[in-house]
């Protein structure tokens, strides 16, 4: 079952190092401060030095022990400079890598990439674009995988103490995926939710349940599973459903599914991002579930993307299940 406080333990016995791009933001000097307490997770913060103690002083965060590296001095950055290039294949010069790691989000990037960290965490300011951009051009995808996706980790609180957690995805970087998209989306969020304890129990989801509505988009998702089922031969994988089948067994009783995830559901891949935006969305407002995410699936290395509107204890949340990742 899901607990940070077992992420925690998996940390302290092989510590991590992760970069944070926006140095001087009071919510990431917050988290960075709790983690460096913590001594399970060493954050690296980019920017000015005396610009991030100023920032820290101000907000009263202690953040002694942490790594400060600005792109301006670092003394390895003809070598990053070439070792981008090199990635890049041509597609920029050496002049206009060099001005790419003027900014935080490609100079983190490229330490990741050259391991000079374990995974990154940004988005604060940047925007998820700016973010997933340089992930996908230096870090890139893992072999066998053709896209970048992302799923979020639903977790709630039930009475016995326990949390309910599920997982939901496509919800934030592809906006119309294919059917072989979809297969991708699926097999990575399963892998993804058995870090978080699920054991994984695969719905895709539609406005028709088994035929009983038509369409390009119910056609989609059916092939979709059936591609999936193939691929994942061991993971109950099910589908085209609607939710309330996916979720409800007296639902799934009635319109009589009866593959071992029809009432059962706890891994949701949704059609598109609308479905899926709108989905954990309405999960996270009305049904009490706290939100982790959009974890990025499929990349090299663990990089995510963090919500303009997050707080230090998300900062601090994400950094955690990032580096959980690596």
């Amino acid at each position: 079952m899901f607990g940070f406080g077992e992420m925690i333990k998996g940390l302290k016995a092989n510590p991590k190092s992760i970069v944070f791009t926006e140095g001087t933001d009071g919510r990431i000097l917050e988290a960075s401060a709790r983690l460096l307490s913590g001594t399970f997770l060493k954050p690296i913060l980019i920017g000015k030095e005396d610009e991030v103690f100023a920032a820290a002083e101000e907000a009263g965060f202690n953040i002694r022990g942490a790594e400060i590296v600005d792109p301006a001095s670092y003394p390895k950055m003809d070598e990053m400079v070439k070792k981008m290039v090199e990635l890049r294949k041509g597609k920029m010069t050496e002049e206009q890598c060099r001005e790419a790691l003027t900014h935080a989000n490609y100079f983190g990037t490229m330490l990741v990439a050259m391991g000079e960290a374990d995974c990154l965490l940004g988005g604060a300011t940047y925007s998820t674009a700016d973010t997933v951009r340089p992930a996908l051009q230096l870090v890139k995808t893992r072999p066998g995988n053709k896209i970048v996706s992302s799923c979020f980790i639903m977790v709630r609180e039930r009475a016995t103490g326990e949390n309910e957690v599920l997982a939901m995805a496509d919800c934030a970087i592809n906006i119309d995926p294919t059917e072989d998209d979809l297969v991708e989306i699926a097999t990575e969020t399963v892998k993804c939710g058995r870090v978080f304890g699920i054991d994984p129990r695969v719905a895709f989801l539609s406005y028709s349940t088994k035929g009983s509505g038509k369409g390009e988009t119910v056609d989609k998702m059916r092939n979709a599973c059936a591609k999936a089922q193939a691929a994942m031969p061991d993971v109950p994988v099910d589908g085209e459903m609607q939710f309330d089948a996916a979720t409800s067994p007296v639902v799934a009783r009635t319109k009589h599914l009866d593959g071992g995830v029809g009432g059962k559901a706890n891994v949701f891949v949704f059609p598109d991002i609308n479905a899926g935006n709108i989905g954990y969305k309405i999960a996270q407002r009305l049904g009490g579930f706290d939100a982790y995410g959009p974890i990025l699936l499929g990349l090299n290395a663990p990089i995510n993307d963090l919500s303009r509107g997050c707080n230090g204890q998300e900062v601090y949340s994400m950094a955690i299940i990032t580096a959980s990742l690596a």
